[in-house]
């Protein structure tokens, strides 16, 4: 069960502005994503994240205020992620077993490079009235996003929100259980995904 605080976690001190102080930054979400998921939320702290990003101290504080402020930008940029992978996968009215492989592929990629990170942001580290409102915007754009993949194959479906709704949790089901059991490289899981969703798509009645 995650630790719920009171007030907002703070957020950036500042908005990198040049392209090295950008890259710094990136170098410290990075490191920040690889430390939570590794330690988990217990042995996650600014120092860790420091070093693993080969920054001083004094330059992660530069731009965020705390480890929670740390925290709200790897979360933002895992949503970031997730949202970029689905409009991508349904760009350019892709025949539809492509865009089933390419979501495939790109949701596999997206969570191989922290495996356990989304559990430890879900299950442990701490959410707070602003973090909880990204992640309903998050999940609206997710939904939207969805749906509107869904409408590009299933043309004359009514209620495109309540397929998109199955699809999602049925992927994310099966990529997040993955996960845990460290077994997203195999490749008849991934196999199977894509007939989940081609068929699904392809089979779904009208509403």
């Amino acid at each position: 069960m995650s630790t719920r605080i009171a007030k907002p976690a703070p957020r950036m001190r500042k908005q990198p502005r040049q392209a090295r102080s950008i890259a710094t930054v990136e170098a410290i979400i990075e490191a920040g994503a690889h430390v939570l998921s590794e330690a988990g939320w217990a042995g996650f702290s600014t120092n860790k994240v420091a070093e693993a990003a080969g920054v001083s101290i004094g330059s992660l504080y530069q731009y965020f205020p705390d480890k929670l402020a740390l925290v709200e930008a790897i979360r933002r940029r895992h949503f970031d992620h997730v949202l970029s992978v689905i409009r991508d996968a349904a760009a350019e009215q892709k025949p539809l077993r492509q865009f089933a492989r390419e979501l495939v592929r790109g949701m596999i990629a997206t969570h191989s490079v922290h495996p356990t990170l989304h559990q430890v942001l879900l299950d442990e580290a701490p959410s707070d009235r602003g973090s909880r409102a990204a992640h309903a915007s998050f999940q609206s754009r997710y939904l939207e996003q969805y749906a509107a993949a869904v409408a590009q194959y299933r043309k004359r479906l009514k209620d495109t929100q309540t397929v998109a709704r199955v699809l999602s949790s049925a992927i994310e089901g099966v990529i997040h259980n993955a996960a845990r059991r460290n077994m997203l490289d195999a490749p008849e899981l991934q196999k199977q995904l894509v007939e989940l969703i081609s068929a699904y798509l392809s089979g779904a009645r009208t509403v």
